[in-house]
């Protein structure tokens, strides 16, 4: 039987709790997955995606923290609030509040979109 979106979106968040950003997009993301950041950023397949996060994630030098704030599922479509804490390797520092919006399909996200919080 297939995971509902709530459990899968409960999975999701609880891996990148743990900070495995990476594996959770590898887990979770479909191979034609697109993305769309809210400064305009877009990927179209999971393989940008995963480099895109590879990077971003080989540039983190400590995670201070990682907060979910709210998540809901409704039907496809799930919506999780976080707020993001790193101190980056080039010694700046990363403060995201971001709310993620994701559309699923047969388990696998197809999109997922950024929002600031």
């Amino acid at each position: 039987m297939e995971q509902n979106v709530t459990e899968l979106l409960a999975q999701k968040n609880e891996m990148i709790l743990k900070g495995q950003i990476v594996e959770a997009t590898e887990k979770f993301f479909a191979d034609n997955a697109s993305t769309l950041d809210f400064d305009g950023t877009a990927t179209s397949d999971k393989a940008q995606m995963l480099d895109k996060m590879s990077g971003f994630a080989g540039a983190i030098a400590n995670v201070n923290e990682i907060t979910l704030h709210n998540a809901s599922a409704n039907g496809d479509v799930s919506f999780a609030e976080f707020t993001f804490n790193f101190d980056m390797k080039d010694g700046s520092q990363v403060l995201w509040h971001e709310i993620l919006r994701s559309k699923w399909e047969n388990g696998e996200i197809v999109h997922e979109q950024y929002f600031k919080g």
